[in-house]
């Protein structure tokens, strides 16, 4: 096998081991929290904290009513760098929440990224 012949098989298999992280999984099911209890929320709140590299803040009953949360970015507020009109211009993250199995799996929404939920109890969203 010749080294060009190498970097694209090297190649392919790049691509494909990505592909398979980023795609959704025909047994999700929209989901939401049941019976959230102190694990749970530290979970949730763990995984999120993680993910986006900073602290945010989450109602307790976050993913409980809706299968989908939205963070909104809140920027430092000073006369340096106040707010447009008293808005945030960025664009705010969407998370969804599914069921596969047993599993609750919070997926970012920006790069159909995967997170597992320990200590989470989900059922289907209706």
């Amino acid at each position: 096998m010749t080294s060009a012949n190498i970097n694209r098989l090297l190649l392919g298999l790049t691509i494909a081991l990505t592909g398979c992280q980023t795609m959704a999984d025909a047994n999700d099911k929209a989901a939401i929290i049941v019976d959230p209890d102190d694990a749970s929320r530290a979970a949730l709140q763990s995984t999120l904290d993680g993910i986006l590299n900073t602290v945010v803040t989450i109602a307790p009953d976050a993913l409980t009513d809706s299968s989908t949360l939205v963070i909104e970015r809140s920027p430092p507020r000073s006369l340096q760098n106040p707010d447009a009109q008293g808005r945030n211009m960025d664009m705010p993250i969407q998370f969804r929440l599914v069921k596969n199995g047993a599993d609750c799996i919070l997926i970012d929404e920006r790069d159909r990224s995967r997170h597992l939920l320990e200590n989470t109890t989900c059922a289907e969203a209706s």
